[in-house]
């Protein structure tokens, strides 16, 4: 038996691509998956049944699922896919947020409203679903949360200013619901995918067939990393890269402080500036002890 065997687990935009695969492999393992899709397009404007489909793509290899169609922006939305969960099995041990849309264009032609789209259904719409499950995990003393990030936001890319901020939003958001989680063994890690997709083929000069995707770019490629962040020995508050078959973990590290004292100015740091920016023996920050609320 699998260690995911009877476990309930929520994968927003699992109606193709990144998500599909995350729900399938669950559902492969014999857990009961909400398979949430609002079936629209690349920029999140209509909607359809792509999570009807993968629900019975799942059914087809003997699985159980249910399908959800709302929008992770909508915060009513948001609790109907944590609601739907609990309706049709009881309870939520995992919560995949996946669901995402593009608006890209550089910061000097980008409108507020394409940044705030961006940021509502990315940044926002993972909150929101995520708070809708966190007094059920925090209760039941267990959870598993999966924050999607990207390269775009840990190491920037050209014309995704409100993409990349929402992104690595994501990481300053699984920093702390990894420190508030842990007393109730609620463990929130953030995964890095690289893939063919229906979003990366708006990038610029990427053009693959996402239906038929090559081998090495594989969308299945990256559940291996999903899965390992929501299994019994999950870690907690990692950020890990999955493309390719390659996995990796990035962190955040700090140099040794240039200690000038209270009366610092400008004049006394600026011949000091290439100490300051020296990384050599830069390590992770010590993660503060969690408070039990």
């Amino acid at each position: 038996m699998s260690e995911f065997e009877g476990k309930v687990a929520v994968v927003t935009g699992a109606g193709g691509g990144l998500g599909r695969c995350h729900a399938i492999e669950f559902a492969k393992r014999g857990a009961k998956v909400v398979v949430n899709d609002l079936g629209g397009s690349v920029d999140g404007t209509g909607a359809g049944d792509a999570a009807d489909a993968v629900v019975q793509e799942i059914v087809a290899l003997g699985g159980v699922a249910v399908a959800n169609k709302a929008s992770v922006s909508d915060r009513e939305g948001a609790q109907s896919i944590v609601q739907t969960a609990i309706d049709a099995f009881g309870r939520i041990d995992i919560l995949v947020n996946n669901a995402g849309i593009l608006r890209d264009k550089t910061f000097k032609n980008m409108t507020l409203d394409e940044w705030d789209l961006v940021i509502s259904v990315h940044l926002n719409g993972t909150a929101y679903v995520t708070h809708a499950a966190w007094p059920l995990m925090y209760a039941q003393n267990y959870g598993r949360i999966v924050l999607t990030s990207s390269g775009s936001g840990i190491f920037g890319n050209f014309g995704q200013s409100n993409y990349g901020a929402a992104k690595m939003g994501m990481l300053g958001l699984m920093n702390v619901l990894a420190l508030e989680g842990a007393n109730h063994n609620v463990r929130v890690n953030t995964l890095a995918p690289g893939a063919a997709t229906r979003m990366t083929n708006t990038v610029p000069g990427r053009a693959e067939d996402v239906e038929a995707p090559p081998a090495e770019r594989h969308p299945k490629l990256v559940s291996p990393a999903v899965l390992f962040m929501c299994a019994e020995n999950a870690p907690n508050g990692a950020v890990i890269h999955a493309a390719s078959g390659s996995f990796s973990m990035s962190q955040i590290v700090v140099n040794q402080a240039v200690e000038l004292g209270v009366d610092a100015t400008y004049e006394d740091l600026e011949p000091l500036g290439e100490r300051l920016m020296d990384m050599t023996g830069a390590k992770p920050r010590e993660r503060r002890p969690a408070r039990r609320r």
